[in-house]
């Protein structure tokens, strides 16, 4: 177990702060299973934008689904809108090799062409295997390619971090 400390709660706040300017009057939120649904829900709420947030799932345009097989995201994708002309801000809790970011996408466009994909995350880890970037990151760290990031939501939806070893 890791001794890096992350407020998620305090890296929340900036994440918040950071999506609030990319918003457009016609941008969607769409987070990606499961923890980049579960801050685009609050990011909703938070922003007082009308309307659905999307949750969309990278299960079924994964690169290594055949070593995966089919996750328990595979049904998630839920896109209450539609996608066409919209700028879509999309929403991941940890950015790492960029492969989930790049299945999600390929997901999305399976819906229809968005004018624009702009990606908030709460925290950039490095070690990327794809030329993918972040326009907003609450925060960017390096961890050991043998820990794990995730993020974790309790009943009163507070969010927490655990880092656990095995990647």
């Amino acid at each position: 177990m890791s001794s890096l400390k992350l407020d998620a709660e305090a890296l929340y706040a900036d994440l918040l702060s950071g999506v609030r300017g990319l918003m457009q009057p016609d941008s969607i939120l769409v987070g990606i299973w499961s923890g980049g649904a579960w801050l685009a829900e609050r990011l909703q709420r938070d922003l007082n934008r009308p309307g659905e947030h999307g949750v969309i799932s990278s299960a079924l345009h994964r690169d290594d689904f055949g070593s995966r097989g089919l996750t328990a995201g595979a049904d998630h994708t839920k896109l209450p809108f539609d996608v066409t002309g919209k700028p879509v801000v999309l929403i991941d809790d940890v950015l790492y090799t960029g492969r989930t970011i790049r299945a999600v996408i390929n997901e999305l466009y399976d819906f229809g062409r968005p004018a624009s994909v702009t990606l908030a995350v709460l925290v950039d880890r490095g070690g990327r295997e794809l030329p993918i970037s972040a326009a907003v990151s609450a925060a960017r760290i390096t961890l050991p390619i043998s820990q794990r990031l995730s993020l974790a939501k309790d009943d009163a939806g507070r969010f927490s971090f655990d880092i656990k070893e095995g990647a």
